[in-house]
């Protein structure tokens, strides 16, 4: 299921739910269902060599065992 983002026009409220597209979105703050789809920004992968390197490192330093 896809993480959406929403505004509430009667609380002003911006909240995520992880939701399918076809059920209808309710404001966790008000409860109004009257709200808005976001568009949300697409967040870059974290393939930096550095970053990668670092989380193995600590990945290794804290015993596990995976390929993180």
């Amino acid at each position: 299921m896809p993480l959406y983002d929403f505004h509430c026009p009667q609380c002003s409220d911006d909240f995520e739910l992880l939701m399918r597209s076809s059920d209808q979105p309710v404001c966790p703050t008000c409860g109004s269902h009257s709200v808005n789809r976001l568009i949300s920004r697409v967040s870059p992968p974290g393939k930096s060599k550095g970053i990668i390197a670092s989380a193995r490192a600590q990945a290794r330093k804290e015993g596990h065992f995976s390929n993180f």
